[in-house]
């Protein structure tokens, strides 16, 4: 069992950057595949981005590609999501999970079994 807690959401201008971090209060992240999702009101929840077990493949939405980076310490069960050029369209509540996944997957919300509560995002003009 993996309890995950999101924190480092806020309120930024356009163009401005977060740093989300998720760390893995009850358990380890070791050998999970990890991802962050987003929901934004009355809409469903979508991927934004992957990281492997071993760290070494990453996938991200091609809305953030560029802009968003997910890396993760295994050591410290932590994964982070560092998000720059940041953009109205990116409110929403963001998720960290795990999951057992593999490379094909990686970006499938079904892929995951273990959430956190999420974090608010807002993005204003």
């Amino acid at each position: 069992q993996v309890k995950l807690v999101e924190s480092g959401g806020g309120s930024v201008q356009a163009g401005g950057s977060l740093r989300l971090s998720c760390a893995a209060s009850e358990g380890t992240i070791s050998g999970y595949g990890l991802g962050w999702f987003r929901q934004a009101p009355g809409k469903e929840r979508e991927f934004v981005a992957a990281i492997k077990s071993t760290g070494g493949s990453t996938r991200y939405a091609d809305s953030v590609k560029g802009r968003f980076t997910i890396s993760r310490v295994n050591a410290q069960n932590m994964v982070y999501l560092q998000m720059n050029g940041l953009e109205p369209e990116d409110t929403a509540v963001y998720y960290c999970a795990a999951g057992r996944t593999i490379t094909s997957s990686m970006t499938s919300k079904n892929a995951y079994y273990h959430w956190g509560q999420g974090t608010q995002v807002t993005v204003t003009q």
